[in-house]
């Protein structure tokens, strides 16, 4: 497509047959979408993926991939996707509360007796080499279009295709479809729907309504002095967290939490809590070019959502990705989960298993179970994390504050949650241990520094509390992803 060096041409792609059937259509072409066309199509499946834009997207999130995620597309053989888009290696976090920090760095891979890595960049850049990819790979067609309508058999039972619009010329340069069609259909036995979290079809196969619980505002700010370079950056503030990872050698992104309603941007409400709420509170090294970046760049938000993972029952439709499932950005989970969910699908949708809707189906349904043993630790991580560090009463702010310790304590008490946060270790036990270990050593903390042993009882009634909220936290996510 000319005009964008780095947004795929369409001539490389076979030109779509409105008149054939496919055996996959894809609707949407972002991580999971893209990952998935290619995969299958390397597997020889004929793949139509269909997405509503196809120029270079511009997002604040989808940014900081876990060294999980890159692992996973490692295995998918699309790891060159991360070449030549100026990619920064990293390799672990920094959590910092106010004068203090502590060091997380990732665990070693066993296989190479290095530091597992993951990668953080600008997410357009990455989307389109996926997409070129994708648009590269032999039996995979690409169209610029909006699909509106999942189609079906004369019961009205089983999904044979779609209907979509085709990207007019005035507001298009690709070359996929004719712009004199007001609509055209493709058919397939599979339409994986895969249009992200803003999806148009979630409603209609899932019935679900997403949770959210606050918003990231995003700032780029150019040259700055982490303190921990190449590493994630959490900055515990009041009242909930702000992220900072580098995504490009001389640019850190900065995403602020603003939990509850999005203050106005027209009438300076967001610009002016920005300055007096979060500018006191950020890093030294940062404060300078937090307010450059305030005064050069356009406040953009994205919503922080809660989506727990369900099934659809429709015959042919499956529903993958923010489509299906979403958690807190806070951890950076999102790219982990896509990326493994398609290494388990080529791993069980293999051979001619997809020309059969019902084997697939029950293909879906033991995907969904399969899934659990990595997303159920990376969703509950993310909300439960979240939940300590923006929450305002005295047990949650009694629990981050034991989180922090906990984290000072080194060890065991940062090897365990990296490893799982990062999406290398996938034990719901282990999640457990260390989410109950904080509870404890929190309650542990109002014991060892009260001033005397008046204080005791009192601090009997808090200890019930804090654990009472601990479990209030845990479980009812607990129950959500593995057994609702």
């Amino acid at each position: 497509m000319p005009g964008n060096a780095n947004t795929p041409s369409l001539a490389t792609c076979p030109v779509p047959d409105h008149g054939s059937s496919y055996e996959i259509i894809v609707v949407g072409g972002g991580v999971l979408g893209t990952a998935f066309a290619a995969t299958f199509g390397k597997q020889g499946k004929r793949i139509l993926m269909i997405e509503r834009d196809l120029s270079e997207p511009d997002r604040i999130v989808g940014e900081l991939m876990q060294p999980g995620g890159y692992k996973a597309l490692k295995e998918l053989g699309l790891a060159d996707c991360l070449d030549g888009i100026d990619a920064v290696p990293t390799y672990g976090y920094g959590v910092i509360q106010g004068s203090e920090q502590v060091h997380i760095p990732y665990t070693i891979d066993p296989d190479t007796g290095k530091p597992f890595e993951g990668r953080s960049f600008h997410h357009g850049r990455f989307i389109q080499k996926l997409r070129g990819a994708a648009s590269r790979t032999p039996n995979v067609t690409v169209v610029e279009a909006t699909v509106n309508e999942i189609l079906y058999d004369e019961d009205g039972v089983r999904a044979t295709g779609v209907r979509c619009a085709p990207k007019g010329d005035s507001d298009s340069s690709a070359e996929s479809v004719s712009s004199s069609a007001t609509s055209t259909e493709y058919r397939s036995p599979i339409v994986v729907i895969a249009d992200g979290c803003f999806s148009k079809f979630r409603k209609q196969f899932l019935g679900k309504e997403v949770e959210t619980a606050s918003h990231f505002v995003g700032l780029v700010l150019k040259n700055v002095a982490l303190p921990f370079p190449n590493h994630g950056h959490v900055v515990l503030m009041t009242p909930s967290p702000v992220l900072m990872y580098q995504i490009s050698p001389t640019e850190t992104r900065m995403l602020i939490d603003i939990p509850g309603e999005l203050p106005s941007v027209s009438s300076g409400a967001l610009r002016s809590y920005l300055e007096s709420t979060v500018y006191p509170q950020l890093p030294a090294t940062a404060q300078k070019p937090f307010l450059q970046a305030l005064e050069t760049e356009r406040l953009r938000s994205m919503p922080n959502s809660f989506l727990p993972p369900s099934t659809t029952s429709e015959l042919g439709v499956i529903v993958l990705g923010d489509a299906m499932n979403m958690r807190h950005p806070l951890t950076g989970g999102g790219m982990t989960v896509a990326l493994n969910d398609v290494v388990y699908l080529r791993d069980m949708l293999n051979g001619d298993v997809t020309t059969d809707q019902e084997v697939t189906m029950v293909q879906m349904e033991l995907f969904f179970w399969k899934r659990k043993e990595l997303t159920t630790v990376i969703n509950i991580l993310a909300q439960a994390l979240y939940t300590l560090f923006s929450g305002t009463n005295n047990n949650l702010l009694a629990l981050r504050k034991g989180c922090f310790s906990y984290f000072q304590m080194g060890g065991e008490c940062i090897s365990g949650p990296v490893g799982l946060l990062s999406g290398v270790h996938r034990s719901r036990t282990t999640l457990a241990y260390h989410f109950y270990r904080v509870a404890f050593h929190s309650i542990w903390l109002l014991f060892h520094q009260a001033e005397s042993s008046a204080e005791f009882p009192m601090l009997l009634l808090q200890t019930i509390s804090i654990f009472w909220t601990a479990c209030a936290v845990f479980l009812p996510l607990l129950w959500t992803e593995c057994w609702a």
